[in-house]
C-alpha cells in the first residue's frame, strides 16, 4: 500500500513541479516587501512553524461537521463547516509563507498538498452554498462535506510527506546533544582569520563558521537550522549571519534567531586556545 501511494504522488510531480515553480516567483514577489509578516506566519515568534500548528483544526473540525450530519444536528454542522473553511484559510495563509523558501522536490510535493487543499476548499464552499439554500434534502450537502474530507486527507498525506520524508521545516539540528568534551578546532591561523567574514572551520565530523570581531571569536554550526545552507557562504548583517538561501538570521554571540524563515536558534560552540592549538565544543 505504501508504495502504491508513493508511486500516486510521484507520478503528479509532471504537472506539479512547473506549476511549483510558477506559484513560487509571485508568492515571492508578493511576501518580499512585508518581511515581518512572513515571519509572524512562518512563527518565528512562536519557535516552531505556524502552519503546522493550524492544521490540525480544520481536519478535526471537519470531522466533526460529519458527525453532527449524521445526528442530523443541522444548524450545528453549518456553523461548524463555517469554522473549517475559516481556519483552512489561516493555514493555508501560513503554508504559502512556508511555501516561498520551500525548493527542488519539496516544493514539487508541497504543490500537489496545495493543489489538493485548495480543491476541498473549493468543494467544502460548495457544499456551504447549498446548505445556505435551505434544501429539504441535504444528501447533496453531507455527501460533498464528506468527499471534501476524503480529499483533505490526502492533502494531509501529502503534507506530511513534506515534512516527514523530506524533512521541510524541521530543526536540522536536532539531534545534536551539547557538547561536554573540548575537541580540536582545524582553523585557519589567526593571520588567516580575517576580521568580520565567515570562515568555515571544522570539529570533529562537524562543520562550524567562525567570525572574529577584535579578539573574540563567535562560533556556530555552519549548516543553518532552517533548511541546511552554508553560513560559512553567508554575511555579517547588524551583529548576526545570514543565510544565503533563504536570509535566515542567527546572533553571533548566541546564536538566538532574529529572522525567518528558520523559526529553530542555531547552536553555538565555546572556542579556546590551548597548548596544542584551538579547541572548540558545543555550547550548552
Amino acid at each position: 500500500m505504501a508504495h502504491l501511494f508513493a508511486r500516486l504522488v510521484a507520478a503528479q510531480d509532471r504537472w506539479a513541479k512547473p506549476f511549483g515553480d510558477f506559484n513560487h516567483r509571485w508568492l515571492t514577489a508578493l511576501f518580499g516587501p512585508i518581511r515581518p509578516l512572513k515571519d509572524f506566519l512562518n512563527g518565528t515568534w512562536l519557535g516552531h512553524p505556524l502552519h503546522a500548528v493550524l492544521t490540525d483544526a480544520p481536519i478535526g473540525i471537519f470531522a466533526a461537521v460529519i458527525l453532527l450530519d449524521v445526528l442530523n444536528q443541522r444548524i450545528a454542522a453549518d456553523v461548524t463547516l463555517v469554522l473549517g473553511v475559516l481556519a483552512m484559510v489561516a493555514a493555508a495563509v501560513a503554508g504559502l509563507a512556508d511555501y516561498t523558501d520551500t525548493d527542488e522536490t519539496p516544493r514539487t510535493r508541497a504543490t500537489l498538498h496545495a493543489t489538493l487543499m485548495v480543491v476541498a476548499l473549493l468543494v467544502y464552499l460548495a457544499s456551504l452554498a447549498v446548505r445556505a439554500s435551505g434544501p429539504a434534502d441535504r444528501t447533496v450537502p453531507i455527501v460533498l462535506s464528506i468527499v471534501g474530507f476524503i480529499i483533505v486527507s490526502a492533502g494531509a498525506y501529502v503534507g506530511g510527506e513534506v515534512a516527514y520524508v523530506f524533512g521541510n521545516m524541521i530543526n536540522r539540528h536536532a539531534w545534536r546533544g551539547a557538547g561536554k568534551k573540548w575537541l580540536p578546532l582545524q582553523m585557519p591561523a589567526d593571520a588567516e582569520l580575517p576580521e568580520g567574514t565567515p570562515t568555515k572551520a571544522k570539529l570533529g565530523i562537524n562543520n562550524l563558521v567562525l567570525v572574529r570581531q577584535g579578539e573574540t571569536i563567535f562560533a556556530l554550526h555552519d549548516q543553518c537550522a532552517h533548511a541546511g545552507g552554508p553560513l560559512s557562504e553567508g554575511s555579517i548583517v547588524d551583529g548576526c549571519i545570514e543565510c544565503p538561501w533563504h536570509g535566515s538570521r542567527y546572533q553571533l554571540a548566541d546564536g538566538h534567531l532574529r529572522r525567518g524563515p528558520s523559526v529553530y536558534d542555531q547552536p553555538t560552540y565555546e572556542v579556546r586556545r590551548s597548548e596544542a592549538g584551538w579547541e572548540a565544543r558545543r555550547s550548552s
